[in-house]
C-alpha cells in the first residue's frame, strides 16, 4: 500500500516480497555498524523480520517503517518512518539506506515526509530519534528536518550510549520542504 510519494520518492508498506531488499539492507556494514545484527540471512528471515517488525506495527500502531522506492523505477532504496519502541516516550523516526544509494539526499527527503505525516495525518505532538555517537550522517539528516540534540541515553537494548533527538512538533510550523503533498494515499 502507497503511503506518500515525494518528487523523487514513494513509500510504502513493506510486504514478504521486500525480503531480499530488507536482507541486503539490515547486512549492510552501516546497519551492522550503527542499528545492530537482526539475524536476518535468509530470505525466511527477513519475511518473518518483516511479518514481526513493519507490519506488525502497522497493524498495532498505523504506521511503521515504510518501504522507500525510487518513484520513476520502483527500485527499494531505503526504509524510512515511524517507530513505537517501548524504551522510549514518544514515537521514533527511523531511517537506513542502501549504501550504493547514499549522497542522493533521499534520506533527508523521506525523513521530511515522514516528520510532515507524524505532525498532519497521525497527529503526533512530538517525535525522537535515537542515533549511535559516531552516526554523523544520521545526526545531519536528523537536524535539517527539524530535530534537536536532546541528551545521552543508555539504550539497555545494547548497554550502549546513545544520542537522543526531539522534534517538537506541535510547536514547529511545518516547513514547505515538510509539508505532504496529498497525504496518505
Amino acid at each position: 500500500m502507497k503511503i506518500h510519494q515525494t518528487e523523487r520518492l514513494r513509500l510504502r508498506e513493506l510486504t514478504a516480497d521486500d525480503a531480499a531488499f530488507v536482507m541486503e539492507l539490515v547486512n549492510e556494514p552501516a546497519w551492522l555498524r550503527f542499528i545492530g545484527d537482526r539475524n536476518v540471512h535468509s530470505l525466511e528471515s527477513a519475511r518473518d523480520y518483516i511479518a514481526k517488525g513493519p507490519v506488525a506495527s502497522y497493524g498495532r500502531n498505523g504506521f511503521g517503517l515504510w518501504a522507500v522506492d525510487l518513484a520513476a523505477t520502483g527500485e527499494p532504496v531505503g526504509m524510512c518512518g515511524l517507530v513505537r519502541r517501548p524504551t522510549l516516550e514518544h514515537v521514533d523516526l527511523g531511517f537506513a539506506f542502501l549504501s550504493r544509494h547514499w549522497g542522493h539526499g533521499y534520506a533527508r527527503e523521506s525523513a521530511a515526509a515522514v516528520v510532515a505525516l507524524a505532525r498532519e495525518f497521525f497527529g503526533l505532538p512530538k517525535l525522537v530519534a535515537i542515533t549511535d555517537l559516531d552516526n554523523l550522517a544520521s545526526q545531519k539528516v536528523l537536524t535539517s528536518v527539524g530535530f534537536r540534540y536532546d541528551k545521552l541515553i543508555h539504550w539497555s537494548e545494547t548497554s550502549e550510549q546513545l544520542m537522543l533527538y526531539v522534534h517538537d512538533l506541535a510547536a514547529a510550523a511545518p516547513s514547505a520542504a515538510e509539508r505532504p503533498e496529498g497525504g496518505l494515499a
